[in-house]
């Protein structure tokens, strides 16, 4: 059976120039992640593993929709060689039934790495000019209209800080945060 693994950065993004290509290589079942691929840990990746078996052929458009670093990309070929599955990627023309295609793996791995690492670095590049001209000043500050009303209440010892911070809607590190600033 061919199997496509389908995946996008984020939930806006579009899936029908992968899918079509699945299309035209006769792909049987296809699984597609709409999130981001600097870990393994993806629903439908996981359920790909589990639905692979002996003799399927796994196919990505390419190896950076698949994985972003050389050790994530190396354990999962590993985990399907172990079941008995192939795997091939499409725009590298890599196919892990040769040995030529396990070290070409290997390689464009690499290189997805690298192109990982120059994108991280161009956006912390991009914050730093943009944090310097006054363009970006981070997340801005949780503020809740309740908020002086319920930290008299939880200093008064009429609320628990759990309870205060489930009302604020706070996490226990920004609810201390907050209260430390007033």
């Amino acid at each position: 059976m061919k199997i496509g693994y389908i995946r996008v950065s984020t939930k806006e993004q579009n899936t029908i120039r992968q899918e079509t290509l699945m299309e035209s290589l006769g792909v049987d079942e296809v699984f597609i992640d709409r999130i981001s691929g600097k870990n393994t840990d993806r629903p439908e990746l996981k359920k790909l593993l589990e639905y692979v078996r002996k003799g399927d052929t796994v196919i990505v458009e390419s190896i950076s929709r698949f994985a972003r670093n050389t050790r994530d990309l190396l354990d999962l070929t590993e985990r399907l060689t172990a079941k008995g599955v192939e795997f091939v990627s499409q725009k590298e023309a890599i196919d892990t039934t040769t040995a030529t295609g396990k070290f070409m793996l290997t390689v464009f791995g690499a290189v997805a790495e690298l192109e990982r690492e120059y994108i991280l670095q161009r956006q912390r590049e991009g914050i730093e000019i943009a944090r310097q001209q006054g363009k970006y000043t981070g997340r801005k500050p949780i503020c809740h209209p309740e908020f002086d009303a319920v930290v008299k209440r939880w200093r008064a010892g009429e609320l628990t800080a759990v309870e205060a911070r489930k009302k604020l809607g706070m996490s226990s590190s920004t609810f201390y945060r907050r209260v430390r600033q007033r």
